[in-house]
């Protein structure tokens, strides 16, 4: 399990747990699994997928950067929106 926040200028849009994640690194998609090495990314545009055992949440996202610690994912972004928010 993955703890995930994720932070844009306006507002938190997400703090929870998650199985996976799948994020617009600035040089190609990133997948992010429990026990990933400790790392840190630019963000390009694209779309962030967080995926949970009971589907997930998608979120358009444009620029900053992702920090991965202890299965601690940090998602500080200059632009996002929730793709098909309920």
């Amino acid at each position: 399990m993955l703890k995930v926040s994720v932070i844009s200028p306006e507002r938190t849009l997400f703090e929870g747990e998650v199985d996976s994640l799948v994020a617009p690194a600035f040089d190609g998609e990133v997948g992010i699994l429990g026990g990933h090495a400790p790392m840190m990314t630019l963000l390009g545009r694209g779309e962030l997928r967080l995926g949970t055992g009971a589907g997930g949440r998608r979120f358009a996202v444009v620029g900053g950067f992702l920090q991965v610690v202890d299965d601690q994912v940090r998602v500080v972004t200059e632009q996002a929106t929730e793709v098909g928010a309920r």
